[in-house]
């Protein structure tokens, strides 16, 4: 039985330093984006699990009864550290929710990661109880800001929550709670799971940012959670440019191979950029002063001028750069470039007059614009009651 009416959120995230030069062995830092992916949570129809994701158009219900007989089905098939992958005997059994195991169109991966991570769950903590689930979220999906991670943390916290594996540590009263760093590391595990179900083959720093939030250092498959770090107000800027991301790697590789000698230390830079950035980002909770302000925008400007030598800039790149420069303002392309997302840091004195013309002025490209932060916290159980009118109104969607 599962009695309360909780939400769970937890970030997107955004590459501060470090892109392409990462998939060479560089040091990337990854940030937590404070726009998050919110599910709640409640009691459900008796016999009846249900999911709504109403950005993707998903309305669904199984009886519980069913389930179990399929769990049972699929247990014992893929070893037990990893998730089922696509099309094996064991995920080709959910196509008794009428999807085929190729499917690939956001709304069937979705549904497929939350049968998955239910069926298996299920299977080592015990039935899932009769729930009503319904997610939502204020990050633009296919963006390259871990949209389908925060989802997949959602739901880990969720379901290990209602199965018992993990506390519900919010107390009557309370607005926020988080889990301990064990349970933390077991939503993690589960998380990656499900992001397993969606990509294939993810890094694991999309959910790691969404457990954890903060910063976190990535090196040769290595994850680590820096210490401490600042809460950074950013413009957060989607130019709509769609984008390849396996030509755009492709593409770096193959000039690297051409002139390796010019383009070596290229990447030798970005690394010392990642690097120096972690230094100033561990350094400023406790000394918060001014002066590592311009520093950061120095950082931004030399990496940008980097990728661009890397050829994964684009001329919707250039713009968004050129118009908040116009503002006095620092910017760089996020992700994999070649059009996607750009970030632009915004000091404490950076007045809001500014920062409303920089966001007029890149909406006039065309582009669309959040105002937010980085370094936020990771996966968090909230009260509804402490929501925002915006998001419990975007989930009493059901």
């Amino acid at each position: 039985m599962w009695a309360r009416d909780v939400a769970v959120s937890a970030p997107g995230k955004v590459i501060l330093h470090g892109e392409h030069a990462v998939v060479l062995g560089k040091v990337a830092l990854a940030v937590a984006l404070d726009l998050r992916t919110f599910l709640r949570l409640r009691p459900g129809a008796e016999g009846r699990l249900s999911v709504t994701l109403p950005g993707v158009g998903v309305r669904r219900s199984w009886d519980t009864a069913g389930l179990r007989a399929l769990r049972g089905r699929i247990a014992g098939k893929g070893r037990e550290e990893e998730p089922l992958p696509r099309g094996s005997g064991g995920l080709s059994a959910l196509e008794f929710a009428g999807i085929a195991a190729g499917a690939s169109a956001p709304e069937s991966l979705a549904t497929l990661a939350f049968l998955y991570m239910c069926l298996a769950i299920s299977a080592k903590y015990g039935d899932v109880p009769n729930v009503d689930i319904l997610v939502w979220s204020e990050l633009p999906t296919g963006a390259g800001l871990g949209s389908s991670a925060a989802y997949a943390v959602c739901l880990a916290a969720a379901l290990l929550m209602v199965c018992g594996a993990i506390s519900c540590p919010l107390q009557e009263g309370e607005s926020t709670a988080r889990w301990t760093e064990e349970e933390l590391t077991l939503i993690n595990s589960w998380a990656f799971r499900g992001e397993r179900v969606i990509h294939g083959n993810p890094s694991g720093v999309d959910n790691a940012v969404g457990t954890w939030g903060g910063a976190l250092r990535y090196q040769a498959g290595k994850i680590t959670p820096l210490k401490r770090v600042p809460t950074l107000r950013i413009l957060l800027t989607n130019t709509k440019v769609p984008r390849s991301t396996k030509v755009l790697v492709a593409g770096v590789k193959e000039k690297i191979l051409k002139f390796p000698a010019i383009m070596n230390p290229v990447l030798d830079s970005i690394d010392a950029i990642s690097q120096e950035c972690q230094s100033v980002l561990e350094a400023m909770p406790a000394n918060p002063s001014p002066e590592h302000y311009p520093v950061l925008e120095e950082f931004f400007d030399i990496n940008q001028h980097h990728l661009n030598v890397l050829g994964v800039g684009h001329p919707s790149l250039d713009r968004l750069c050129q118009v908040t420069a116009t503002h006095s303002l620092h910017s760089k392309l996020t992700g994999a470039g070649g059009g996607g997302c750009g970030i632009t840091l915004l000091p404490p004195d950076t007045s809001p007059l500014a920062v409303e013309a920089a966001k007029q002025d890149l909406c006039a490209c065309g582009f669309e614009c959040w105002e937010t932060k980085i370094g936020a916290p990771g996966v968090t159980l909230h009260s509804c009651s402490s929501l925002s009118a915006q998001v419990l109104h975007a989930l009493a969607q059901s």
